[in-house]
């Protein structure tokens, strides 16, 4: 029985996103052993090398993964206000479940998670430190992290999918079902439920913006820049 090119496509693309699932994990269990507080942005460069060979090499363009041109002399413009609505949304969204799973008996919002204290307790006080994280976050997290769980994974996901109604919510509930998963092993089940639906906002963001991912890119560095900002400054925010 000869495979139809619709279903040889979604072999192919299964075999990509298991050799990529494989270079995610192997390099973070990899790093782990060297020091675990930067196994994550080490195995997200990573990530993102292979997905920038595998997009070279099959000749596809990273119009794919978010890097749209911008059709309208007012498209860059608009890139602003996009962003601040994202920054708007991740903190609503994120003070709004901590505080909801507070009140539901989930969690302290008043705790520190072990994790969270062990990577970044020094951070207070701490110039060098404090510029270092704000490097790899605008690095790994604000450009890696948009591109892996937004630009490529609802692309990837969405090929797998029918043309259906409920395929785009699917499209972007996988990956930040993954995305919240990726930031428990430091967060705890706090972590995955706050940053899950995070990532949940941020895929609903990105679709909404016509999948440029610049907003995405834009909010997510500012975010953390203001939450390394106030633990530099021993802020209580």
């Amino acid at each position: 029985m000869s495979l139809t090119p619709s279903h040889r496509s979604r072999i192919e693309l299964l075999i990509e996103l298991v050799l990529v699932a494989i270079v995610m994990t192997g390099s973070k269990a990899l790093f782990d052993q060297v020091d675990w507080r930067f196994a994550g942005p080490f195995s997200m460069g990573c990530t993102i090398t292979t997905i920038a060979l595998i997009s070279y090499f099959r000749k596809e363009s990273w119009a794919n993964l978010g890097f749209r041109k911008l059709r309208h002399w007012w498209s860059g413009p608009l890139i602003l206000p996009q962003a601040l609505l994202g920054v708007i949304v991740i903190i609503g969204i994120g003070a709004g479940a901590a505080y909801l799973g507070d009140a539901l008996g989930a969690w302290n919002v008043d705790e520190t998670p072990e994790g969270v204290e062990a990577r970044w307790g020094n951070v207070e006080g701490n110039l060098p430190v404090y510029l270092m994280w704000l490097a790899i976050i605008w690095t790994s997290a604000a450009f890696g992290e948009e591109i892996f769980f937004r630009g490529y994974l609802i692309d990837r996901v969405g090929r797998f999918l029918p043309n259906a109604r409920w395929a785009s919510f699917i499209a972007i509930l996988i990956p930040a079902l993954i995305f919240g998963a990726v930031h428990a092993y430091y967060q705890g089940f706090r972590g995955f439920v706050v940053t899950g639906l995070i990532g949940l906002a941020l895929g609903a963001l990105y679709l909404a913006n016509k999948r440029n991912l610049w907003p995405n890119i834009l909010a997510h560095g500012a975010v953390d820049t203001l939450g390394f900002t106030a633990m530099y400054l021993d802020l209580d925010i």
